[in-house]
């Protein structure tokens, strides 16, 4: 805001007082109008928020004896529009000039009446305070909150809605989140409400860094809440129903929009940042999108071949047809049958194929093993094994 914005606005007016009201009258008139008008007390009103900035921009020059002083003066002379140049002046009338010529502070040497330059130089103590003039209390945005969960295969398979209970920062219920018993901080004259002050950093630059006397909230209390310090925040307690979505996966973090801590002054809401932990499945293993399984079948079905039944998750049995000379450790796939995708498709099922070798047989099964070497005696599966390692 400039300097010529000060100018012509009328802070009393602002405050509904007279212009010789007293300091306890324009105090009384702050603390009524910022209650009705705060922004916790008025979410989503952004009318209701540009007025509360008003009032506090107006608070804050007529709440201080010597601002208030200086800004009298600097109404008297340009209250109207023009200023009168007096005896010295080009025939000592009245001259109107351009309030954005008076305090641009470019046009250098003498004007109108020998006035020229300087002008914004003396009001500047007045008008650019703290780091800009205009700069009032700005909202804020809610902390980022990070909670865990753990899941079951199934429900990360799936999805799932989960209850999260969270404590987290947020307005503090005794003093509506104002810091102030009264409900009407004062905004903090160093860094005039915008809860930032900058410091040189050499070479022309500069850094921004939370104002230390309002502790980055750009408001202070004169009668501090017991229950928040003045923070104007508390730790609240409150459990979500948060939902999970399908095909998540162990150690993955979700982004919430807007699930945080609430923000202040009408500030958005911070993110809730959820870790999933997945326990494990005694059948069914994750690789991506799709789900694997181990399922054991005999020599004669790998040898010979046939149709071996498949677990599914939370599904019925498939059914595969296993080739005959089907070797131990060969994975098949049953499709459609893994995890949920984004796109609303599932992955595949990955079905590793391992042969059981019985630890007691029967006197037939035995013979019939006998009978099975003898006719295959002349066959060695591990010559080329040697060959190759010969070959090395």
């Amino acid at each position: 805001m400039s300097t010529k914005d000060f100018v012509e606005k009328d802070y009393y007016k602002v405050l509904g007082v007279p212009k010789d009201a007293t300091d306890a009258e324009i105090k009384k008139a702050y603390r009524k109008l910022a209650r009705e008008n705060h922004p916790d007390a008025n979410k989503g009103d952004t009318k209701a928020e540009e007025r509360f900035k008003e009032i506090s921009e107006a608070n804050d020059v007529l709440g201080d004896p010597k601002r208030r002083k200086e800004y009298d003066e600097a109404r008297a002379l340009f209250g109207n529009g023009g200023f009168r140049a007096g005896p010295g002046g080009a025939g000592g009338g009245s001259f109107n000039f351009d309030l954005g010529d008076l305090f641009g502070g470019a046009q250098g040497g003498a004007g109108a009446g020998g006035f020229g330059g300087g002008l914004g130089d003396v009001f500047g103590g007045l008008f650019n305070r703290g780091g800009g003039a205009g700069t009032r209390t700005q909202p804020r945005r809610g902390q980022d909150i990070e909670s865990e969960v753990t899941l079951s295969f199934t429900e990360a398979v799936d999805g799932a809605t989960v209850p999260l209970r969270m404590s987290s920062p947020a307005p503090c219920k005794a003093c509506s989140g104002t810091g102030d018993k009264n409900g009407t901080p004062r905004v903090c004259p160093t860094c005039v409400g915008t809860g930032q002050v900058s410091r040189g950093a050499g070479g022309g630059f500069s850094l921004t860094d939370p104002c230390a006397d309002c502790k980055g909230r750009g408001l202070i209390a004169e009668d501090p809440c017991e229950v928040c310090k003045g923070s104007g925040r508390a730790t609240s307690s409150r459990t979500m129903q948060v939902r999970i979505p399908a095909g998540v996966s162990d150690g993955q973090r979700i982004r919430l929009r807007g699930k945080g801590a609430p923000g202040e002054r009408g500030g958005p809401n911070g993110d809730l940042y959820v870790v999933v932990h997945v326990d494990a499945h005694p059948v069914f293993g994750r690789k991506g999108d799709n789900l694997t399984v181990t399922v054991p079948v005999t020599f004669p079905e790998a040898a010979l071949g046939g149709e071996v039944k498949v677990p599914t998750l939370g599904g019925p049995p498939v059914t595969l047809k296993v080739p005959a000379g089907t070797p131990n450790g060969r994975t098949m796939r049953a499709r459609g049958k893994g995890a949920a995708r984004k796109d609303g498709t599932r992955g595949d099922l990955l079905v590793t194929i391992e042969v059981v070798v019985p630890k007691d047989l029967g006197d037939k099964a035995r013979e019939a093993l006998e009978a099975y070497r003898e006719a295959t005696a002349g066959e060695d599966p591990r010559s080329k094994l040697f060959q190759a390692a010969k070959g090395a």
